[in-house]
């Protein structure tokens, strides 16, 4: 973590009054507070106290550390005072205060920093650059300026270090599409910066790309598994591997390979143990909470109904356009019995509507069960997934009988393994499925499926009904949603929300989420063609890349920029996709794919030219905040930002 995601300039602060301890705490809280960091003062100074009150976090050097983790921090951030008077800080009197405030669930990052900065301080001339600072404006440059070149020396070192080792992973996202080969790609970029040969393998949307063999797993120095759905990682034997999700390896790569070369100093050596791996590269199957040695059910739970729903989708899209393109025809023509009878419209619909939607639902119970359970879970899960079609409580149906269907799969497995390996294959085809099976349909026949659907049946209602401020409200918070964390989980939380609406037929919801996702890309690309000088070169170039990424409804492409700038980027994001989202849903627009941009707008939507006119508007809105949020960057800010590695 760099110094500059956690200083905000305005939390520096200078002055030359002479003041006690208790004086300049207070005055370095309350900033905190008024710039939004810290919810309670009053609590948040209790716990800057109880940590004083331990033993002084006067460092030494004219230099104090205080530092509290609590729940009333909102943002993790450093707060910086200098008093040229010196503040008496137990024994000793200190120039230079350095306040972190930390989140309850903050990394050990704030401890790496607190060490970071503890180093730089030790420096003579630092200080003094510090403490002769002209305003707070100097001492930021400096602080940065000290961090680029202490990460630099970091960079130098490492690459030493890892130079000749050879680095091979595997990633995978929930649609296989930006955020698998982001991730590969970022991890590549890192291992080759240390002299690292690397290998990275992308389960994607379309297969297994640049396969591992069995020579690249004996010859691995460093072994990373960056994914959100399930992937194989027997084929890696009894070698170690970190575990890490796709978002972490895209925005952490650094730390990502530091951990994985860690994992493999430090664990015995020996090779992988699989019969064949090069048959099991590529496949998948054991979920998360196997392969971290359990515990982890959030993660576990995360990537489960990702593995379902990544399987899921492109049956959505295909069902999606074949029924918008049966519409095209007449909303009736595919009824035998209507006047606007056609046959084509017929096709289309029998291919969508009655195929591929009837499926997607089966699929999610499917595969979330199979990422459980293995082979030994498919049926069960799709089966239930298909009594919840029958049944009327569509896709959070599905979505219970996948989980129940793995779980209690995977129970009954466990209780037969001793079972005789004689009959070890009928068990597998006949006793495991039927019995799962027989327990699974009798909880969604006799307890879930009427319920389930009262609720799906409501919630449809209520969303037809939506109109004027209501339907504007919700396509705001549907879009802002999206647009959010860009592929994280509130934006995920908002998919499987419109997902569920798709599965009731209700389109509104699809439109306005299309929305948040692409805006953010296309708002950024007009951004870096509008106010050029507010982005580097590199920031330029890669603004090319989002007018496609964000026609495609690819939102990733804004992670980078949110990454290097997130109090300025996210909510020009959100803004600008909630605003465009807002007046998709009121005006009543629907769209009947939910994934595709550009290229299903002119086939699936109801009312084309004014879904382009919304996405137009939030992308304008997103890219004028950005304009006047941003700085103008000069010559000397563009070159430290590009030898930081910021694009």
């Amino acid at each position: 973590m760099r110094i500059d995601e956690l200083i905000d300039i305005k939390n520096i602060d200078t002055s030359i009054e002479p003041m006690t301890k208790d004086q300049a705490i207070a005055r370095m809280i309350n900033k905190l507070k008024l710039n939004g960091y810290v919810q309670d003062a009053d609590t948040f100074s209790k716990a800057i106290y109880q940590r004083e009150n331990e033993i002084s976090t006067a460092v030494g050097y004219g230099v104090a550390i205080p530092h509290a983790r609590t729940s009333t921090v909102k943002k993790s951030t450093i707060s910086v005072f200098r008093d040229l008077s010196g503040i008496p800080w137990g024994q000793e009197k200190v120039n230079l205060v350095f306040m972190i405030a930390a989140e309850e669930d903050a990394s050990d990052e704030h401890l790496k920093m607190l060490s970071k900065i503890s180093t730089f301080l030790m420096d003579e001339s630092f200080r003094a650059k510090l403490i002769t600072a002209a305003d707070p404006n100097e001492m930021y440059e400096i602080l940065v300026q000290e961090d680029a070149k202490k990460n630099t020396e970091t960079d130098i070192s490492q690459a030493r270090e890892a130079a000749g080792k050879y680095l091979v992973g595997i990633s995978a996202c929930m649609t296989g599409i930006a955020h698998t080969y982001m991730a590969a790609e970022a991890l590549a970029n890192e291992a080759k910066k240390r002299g690292m040969r690397v290998k990275i393998q992308t389960n994607g949307s379309t297969g297994v790309e640049n396969r591992l063999t069995s020579k690249d797993i004996e010859e691995a120095d460093a072994i990373v598994v960056a994914h959100d759905v399930k992937v194989d990682t027997t084929v890696f034997g009894s070698k170690p591997f970190l575990d890490v999700p796709v978002k972490r390896a895209i925005d952490q790569p650094s730390s990502v390979v530091d951990q994985a070369l860690e994992k493999d100093a430090t664990s015995p050596k020996s090779a992988p143990t699989h019969k064949n791996l090069e048959a099991a590269l590529g496949k998948e199957t054991k979920p998360e909470e196997d392969l971290t040695g359990g515990g982890k059910f959030a993660r576990a739970f995360y990537t489960h109904i990702m593995s379902g729903v990544s399987y899921m989708i492109p049956f959505v899209v295909v069902g999606g356009i074949f029924i918008a393109i049966s519409f095209m025809f007449g909303i009736y023509a595919s009824d035998p019995k209507s006047d606007q009878y056609n046959i084509w419209a017929a096709f289309f619909n029998e291919i969508g509507g009655n195929a591929a939607f009837k499926l997607y639902v089966p699929i999610l119970g499917g595969f979330i069960s199979w990422s459980i359970a293995d082979k030994a879970g498919l049926a069960p899960g799709m089966i239930g997934g298909m009594m919840a079609v029958n049944g009327g409580s569509g896709f959070l149906g599905g979505m219970v009988a996948g989980f129940l269907a793995g779980y209690v799969t995977r129970f009954i497995v466990k209780k037969t393994q001793n079972v005789s390996h004689s009959y070890k294959g009928i068990m597998a085809v006949l006793v495991i499925p039927l019995v799962a099976t027989f327990i699974v349909g009798l909880v969604m026949f006799f307890l879930l499926n009427t319920p389930m659907s009262n609720m799906i049946g409501f919630l449809t209602n209520w969303l037809k009904s939506m109109t004027g401020v209501n339907a504007f409200l919700m396509g705001a918070l549907l879009a802002g949603m999206m647009a959010s964390d860009m592929g994280g989980p509130i934006n995920k939380t908002a998919s499987a929300f419109g997902l569920a609406m798709f599965a009731s037929k209700i389109y509104g919801p699809s439109a306005a989420l299309m929305v948040g996702g692409m805006v953010p890309p296309l708002g950024i690309a007009l951004a870096t063609v509008l106010f050029k000088r507010k982005f580097t070169i590199q920031e330029r170039e890669a603004g090319k890349a989002n007018w496609v990424l964000g026609a495609s409804f690819i939102t990733e492409g804004a992670i980078p920029f949110a990454a290097a700038d997130p109090l300025r980027v996210i909510p020009a994001n959100i803004i600008g996709g909630a605003v465009g989202g807002a007046l998709c849903m009121a005006a009543g627009i629907t769209l009947q794919a939910p994934h595709g941009g550009v290229f299903v707008i002119p086939i699936a939507c109801n009312k084309p030219i004014l879904y382009i006119g919304c996405i137009l508007v939030g992308t304008v809105i997103t890219a004028l905040i950005l304009g006047f949020t941003k700085n103008t960057l000069n010559e000397q800010q563009m070159n430290q930002r590009m030898a930081a590695g910021i694009i």
